[in-house]
Parts: C-alpha cells; structure tokens; sequence
C-alpha cells in the first residue's frame, strides 16, 4: 500500500461508519425500516455495565497473581479472534458489519480516544518489560485522537504497524514526469514515493496476555478474580520475515476496557438469540487459557525453568494450588 501515514490517517477517519450505521453492537440497520432479522438487538449494545463489588483491603485474607496466555489458535477461542478485519486496494479499513473481533474493538476505540494504551516495555531501558504495571501511557491530547493529534498518531503507529524500506527509485521513473526538486544549495534532489504502510491486522494476533488477581474475600466469604490488563500478542519477524518469537503490542488496562467490551457482540455458536458481550466473555470466562507466569521471589515465567509438557504441567499445579485453597476453606 503506497500511501503516507497521514493520508492512512485521513483515510481511516470515516470506514467504520461507512460500513456500519452506528458504531456500538454493531447492530446491522441497513436503511431506516429495515431490520436484519426478526427484531433489533437491542440489550447489548444499550445495557449498563454491572460493577464489580467493592472489596475492603482488611476483607482480603489471601490473594494471588498470575498471568495467562489466551491462544487463538484454541476452537474455544475463535470468538475473540473472529471476524477478520481487512484493508481494501483503495486502503480502507472493512470489518464485518454484524460482529468484530476483539482486536477490531480494541483498536477502533485505541484510535478514536476511548482507551488509553500503555507501552509493553520501558521506553528508556527495552531490556525492561515491565509494561503490565501500567507505567508508560501512551495517549494523546485531551480531547483529541489518532486523527487529530499527529503527535499521538506518530507515536501510536509504532504500535499499530509498520513502515517499509524507503523506495530506492524515484517517481520519476513510475510516471516519467520530472519529480525532482532543487535545494537551497542549488543540489537537484529526487523525489521518492511513500514507504509501504502495514497495520497489525486480526489475523496477525496469535495470543492474549492477560493479568489477573485472585483473592478470597471473607466478607462475602468467595474466591473470587479480577483481570487487571490484557495484551494482544503478535509475532515478531526480522527483515526476512522470519519469525524470532513474540512480542506483546501494547498493555490495556482492563477494568477501563470493560465499559467499551460490554456493548459489543460475541459469537454464540449453539444459540443465535443469546448473544453475550466480551464483557460477559470474560466475566463467566468463556475462554481456554493457560498460567505463564506466578507472582514470584525471582519474578520469572515458568518457560524460565519449565520446557514443553512440564511447562503445562507446571501451569496445572499452579491453577490446582488455587483450588485447592478454596476447598480447603471450608474444610475444618
């Protein structure tokens, strides 16, 4: 795709609307007295969301942190991977009409202000990837976005995509028009076109990293958890292509993400009319996961000293030992 970033800007501003009536559900209306189906969905895209219950500090009398990793390769969790979103030769970005994957949801709100991003790594020392604790936002002027602060839209785009190698043949040679400009020294200078623009697309994310808190509440006298943040995984590539490993994208903060998930539509394979939200989702965890990482001495991730299938084994004993604390609660 031969266009600059500011034009990429300027062309995405209007492509969701564009492609949807309104932008919460989304709810497919194609014209005013037509509806696709037998009535218009209404419960999701309008429902408040139900807050979490206050919990007192003194009320905690046990807690543990952990971090899971989502796989959308999982049949479980195609539901946050599906549909694609895609762009067009004309470079617009299209997404399904009736229901987006998360990464659409997120990014979409990520452009337009709704959600603020953090870095995944220290912007002063990369060997740091302490990003999961929320300490180096990335947003953009008040009352501002993507496509009104070029600031923020420089900085974010390093997050969202890519540019290309800058092309080595000037314009003059696609077009044969004279592209070339005379500096202030006098020096004939070429004119190059515009470095390839990739953007991080739903198919690209393979994982999501989510943080999370259990903890027994004895004033309501539950095992209960709260997922802290979640961070969308892609894979990282050399100049090649070739892959070197993974790289988290950015960290969003998750009770903050709950008040956009819950007006969004999530597949329900079983039942057409009961359609939850992402918010629900993750609520009944309707996803398969498993532990990478515990709240520990070191504050290393269990592929630190577990490989393969005792890595998973590894994983199991962690999630059991919480369990485990939780039946042996009520036994005296």
């Amino acid at each position: 795709m031969k266009k600059a970033l500011t034009i990429v800007a300027i062309s995405l501003s209007g492509i969701v609307v564009a492609q949807c009536t309104i932008n919460v559900g989304p709810v497919n209306v194609p014209r005013a007295g037509v509806i696709d189906g037998i009535y218009l969905p209404e419960n999701i895209p309008t429902k408040r969301l139900i807050p979490y219950e206050y919990v007192r500090e003194a009320d905690v009398v046990w807690s543990k942190r952990v971090w899971r990793v989502i796989d959308m390769r999982e049949k479980i969790n195609h539901p946050l991977y599906l549909p694609f979103d895609y762009y067009d030769p004309q470079n617009n970005w299209i997404s399904n009409c009736t229901r987006w994957s998360l990464w659409t949801i997120l990014k979409y709100n990520v452009l337009h202000g709704s959600l603020d991003m953090f870095s995944p790594d220290n912007p002063y020392d990369y060997s740091m990837l302490d990003g999961d604790q929320f300490k180096y936002p990335i947003v953009p002027e008040e009352g501002k976005n993507y496509y009104t602060d070029s600031a923020f839209r420089q900085k974010a785009f390093q997050y969202l995509g890519k540019l290309g190698p800058q092309p080595t043949i000037p314009l003059s040679t696609y077009d044969g028009i004279d592209s070339t400009i005379i500096n202030s020294e006098g020096i004939v200078e070429y004119v190059y076109p515009d470095r390839d623009t990739t953007w991080i697309m739903s198919k690209d994310i393979v994982q999501y990293r989510i943080k999370e808190d259990w903890f027994f509440d004895k004033e309501r006298s539950v095992m209960d958890v709260r997922i802290l943040g979640i961070a969308p995984v892609i894979y990282q590539t050399d100049a090649n292509n070739q892959i070197l490993g993974l790289r988290e994208v950015f960290w969003l903060y998750f009770p903050h993400c709950r008040y956009v998930l819950n007006n969004y539509f999530v597949y329900n394979e079983r039942n057409d009319a009961q359609w939850m939200s992402f918010d629900d989702l993750f609520w009944k965890r309707k996803f398969n996961s498993i532990v990478y990482k515990e709240s520990n001495v070191f504050d290393r991730n269990i592929e630190s000293y577990r490989t393969g299938v005792d890595a998973l084994m590894e994983s199991e004993k962690i999630t059991e030992e919480m369990r485990t604390f939780e039946s042996d609660v009520w036994n005296f």
